[in-house]
């Protein structure tokens, strides 16, 4: 058993690096297809040596072996990222048929963490594609009852759009459409769990930047990565995290 955990963890590097690629490529409208990996700084082509996921980045010191340039510690922070939560999907959702679906919810929030903390961006073509995706599987693993999914992706873009109207635009057009894919493809429950445990991590994490000095009071800040970590939170330990709440206020 072990060892199909080390496989899904080497996998999900694989795949971090992967999304790193398309997270940076599809926001800009550049074809990641076909074209081989290059020095953002200085263009030289990465040797295969230099695409080892995460041990590259090590060995080299963060740095590219040309220009000595700073690579992004995002590469190596969403390569692992990937590999632990591919390895631990099943710990939470055990070997069934949901685990397909936790493994592409995993995908897209991996894309969605990168295009939003490079550009502040969650694409519609992302959104759109794995929509798609998660229409077939919620076809083939539907959600009980069957119609949660289309309350759920009703209750998600209806909260979003009213925070976006009452903030006047505090929330971005993606945020609402992406808590639409998620109430689709996790339900209401989660959904509104994934609403406010991203709202906790933003709110934290704000304050602890204000507190340090490391955020401006006008300083823009991604939400898309609350909502990553607020969702994976709410889909693998909501549950769990409810029993305890209802207990302890017992």
């Amino acid at each position: 058993m072990m060892a199909i955990h080390i496989y899904l963890f080497v996998l999900g590097l694989i795949l971090g690096s992967f999304f790193n690629v398309v997270g940076l490529s599809v926001p800009v409208n550049n074809t990641f297809a076909n074209r081989r990996s290059a020095c953002p700084s200085c263009g030289r082509k990465l040797t295969f040596s230099e695409l080892i996921p995460v041990i590259s980045y090590m060995v080299q010191d963060g740095k590219c072996r040309g220009c000595k340039a700073r690579i992004s510690p995002l590469y190596p922070l969403v390569e692992m990222l990937t590999g632990v939560l591919f390895a631990s999907a099943p710990i939470f959702l055990g070997w069934s048929d949901e685990l397909w679906i936790g493994w592409t919810v995993i995908s897209l929030f991996m894309i969605i963490l990168v295009s939003d903390v490079a550009y502040m961006l969650i694409p519609d073509k992302i959104l759109l594609f794995f929509m798609v995706i998660f229409m077939i599987l919620r076809v083939s693993y539907p959600l009980s009852p069957w119609w949660d999914s289309i309350v759920g992706a009703s209750v998600g873009f209806s909260l979003l759009l009213l925070i976006a109207v009452v903030s006047k635009g505090g929330m971005g057009g993606g945020d609402i459409k992406l808590f639409a894919v998620i109430g689709f493809v996790l339900g209401t429950k989660i959904v509104l769990l994934s609403f406010l445990f991203a709202s906790f991590y933003g709110a934290f994490f704000g304050i602890i930047g204000m507190l340090t000095g490391i955020l401006k009071k006008k300083t823009l800040i991604p939400f898309g990565p609350y909502i990553v970590f607020g969702t994976l939170t709410a889909y693998f330990c909501g549950d769990s995290l409810l029993r305890w709440y209802v207990s302890f206020l017992r």
